[in-house]
């Protein structure tokens, strides 16, 4: 999935925010729905974020660059009892997300198509169940790895808005990404990697839905990685 975001903290990284033109009823979608859907991060966010949904919830769960939405949407109507905010800045992708949206009747996903740091910095603390950050864009050249998505800053974001025992999920098929948030987790002390032998990591997430960027990477001859790490 992708990962395109901008980092007050560095420089404006976002990637491109637009691709191919879209379908008619991919722009009604944007025009009509997502207004619908969006926060508004102008207003300050509500002590129980359960209030955000029309639906009721209760759980919040955060996904961060969803690209296709295949994952997002596939969790959101296996498990309407939690609420699903989604971040992604791509214009084609929130396209396709608001277009399953509409076509599943969802009634527990709010949106963001932005700056993901915005919405962390937006949130209160202690808020948030569960984090996502899947397939992030890995910037595989060493020189751009201060543009990764894990780091020292963002995870102080998770650590304040994560409940304790919360869980932040990261998968990639990426080595040195990977092996980047190990490190980086294993220095901050508020996560705790929770596998307890090499199958944990190896081993999809319970109800993982398979998604285009997985396939590809294992067409590519690349295995993924699943890590969980905990809010202590």
């Amino acid at each position: 999935m992708t990962e395109q975001h901008r980092s007050r903290s560095t420089e404006a990284f976002f990637g491109r925010r637009k691709g191919k033109p879209l379908r008619a009823l991919q722009a009604t979608h944007l025009e009509t729905v997502l207004p619908l859907l969006r926060l508004d991060l102008t207003a300050p966010a509500p002590s129980n974020l359960k209030s955000l949904f029309s639906h009721p919830v209760g759980t919040v769960r955060l996904e961060i660059g969803f690209g296709g939405g295949e994952h997002l949407i596939h969790r959101a109507v296996e498990s309407p009892s939690t609420g699903f905010i989604g971040v992604e800045p791509f214009v084609n992708s929130m396209a396709k997300l608001v277009g399953h949206i509409e076509e599943r009747g969802a009634q527990n996903i709010r949106l963001h198509d932005d700056d993901a740091t915005q919405v962390l910095d937006w949130l209160p603390e202690d808020s948030i169940d569960h984090i996502d950050l899947l397939y992030p864009d890995p910037w595989p050249k060493r020189k751009h790895w201060k543009r990764r998505f894990v780091s020292k800053v963002n995870l102080d974001r998770f650590a304040r808005v994560l409940k304790p025992g919360g869980v932040f999920c990261f998968a990639s098929d990426i080595d040195t990404y990977v092996n980047w948030t190990l490190l980086h987790c294993r220095d901050h002390a508020a996560f705790d990697w929770t596998a307890e032998n090499a199958a944990d990591w190896l081993t999809p997430y319970p109800g993982w839905p398979s998604t285009r960027y997985e396939a590809k990477a294992r067409r590519e001859g690349r295995k993924s990685a699943y890590l969980t790490f905990r809010r202590v």
